[in-house]
């Protein structure tokens, strides 16, 4: 993955040359930020070789929250979030933003890896394929959405989330059995952070958001009804 590259930033330097000395081993190309200010800029002059973000949460100038936001107007890149707070509102914050993973301090470094590894893996899949759900168009090669020919911008959580409940149509899927095949990994927090993705995707896919059914007491399916 020598043509990959991926933006840390940090305000610890000490934090920063951790994580990129594990990853230049995998051959990945680093681009790095102390601030938020400086991650803004760093990625609006490379957004188009940026292939995922490495974002910590408490900064000077500006935080990750902010730097999220800005990012998410123009861009669906794949962003791992590192806090040292934990907090389970913190999580379904940053999931609300467009998060696709979220790591809290301290952390094995391999582990990290791993996660962008996967991420990335998920983010740049190399099916050819595009399949139509009534008028909803999945690209499995571009990881793209479109509703009636018009794009539909989504985040790489909100993507997976939605194939898969296209992948399983008119089956009922707990939000236990949702975490578990689309996080990828086990999930301690509130399954709220389901209802707001479903939430999102549905206001993104406009009148076609019906399509995802709410099944009472155990969680939603997909069906396309005319």
């Amino acid at each position: 993955m020598n043509n990959i590259t991926i933006l840390i930033v940090d305000d610890e330097s000490r934090m920063r040359k951790l994580i990129k000395d594990f990853l230049i081993k995998k051959d990945y190309k680093i681009l790095e930020a102390e601030n938020g200010e400086e991650a803004l800029e760093i990625f609006e002059k490379n957004a188009n070789q940026i292939n995922l973000v490495l974002l910590d949460v408490m900064m000077p100038k500006l935080d990750g929250w902010s730097v999220l936001r800005r990012i998410r107007n123009t861009s669906n890149v794949p962003v791992i979030m590192l806090t040292a707070r934990g907090e389970e509102q913190d999580e379904l914050f940053g999931f609300e933003l467009g998060v696709d993973e979220y790591i809290s301090k301290p952390f094995s470094p391999k582990i990290l890896v791993a996660r962008v590894e996967a991420l990335l893996k998920r983010a740049m899949g190399n099916k050819n394929n595009v399949e139509n759900y009534g008028g909803i168009e999945i690209d499995t090669d571009g990881r793209t959405v479109r509703v009636d020919n018009k794009p539909v911008e989504m985040s790489l959580r909100e993507y997976e989330l939605l194939k898969y409940l296209v992948d399983n149509s008119k089956i009922a899927l707990s939000r236990e059995k949702i975490l578990n095949n689309v996080w990828n990994y086990d999930f301690y927090g509130d399954s709220r952070t389901i209802d707001s993705h479903i939430k999102k995707i549905r206001h993104k896919l406009g009148k076609k958001g019906k399509y995802i059914e709410t099944i009472r007491g155990i969680g939603y399916k997909f069906e396309v009804k005319e």
